[in-house]
């Protein structure tokens, strides 16, 4: 696989943001996980990033510096970013 960040913002009651560490897990992927419960001065961040005010929020920055936001458990869109 090649370098890519990957960071999931959730919540401590998500049941979405499980099945998308979940997902992650299984395919072998390195993830930092941003609890908003624990964290809650990074909202204002995840906020404008993704302009969604729901968990999960997965964000794969690329070699290039690109971002891709997925909001909520979105495989279809979740799994092309992680080839």
């Amino acid at each position: 696989m090649k370098s890519k960040k990957i960071t999931v913002f959730t919540t401590t009651t998500c049941a979405y943001c499980v099945m998308v560490k979940r997902f992650l897990d299984s395919k072998g992927a390195k993830y930092e996980v941003v609890n908003l419960d624990d964290q809650p001065e990074r909202q204002a961040e995840v906020l404008a990033k993704s302009g969604a005010l729901t968990v999960p929020v997965t964000i794969v920055e690329h070699e290039d510096e690109r971002e891709d936001v997925v909001i909520g458990y979105n495989l279809s869109r979740l799994a092309p970013l992680l080839v």
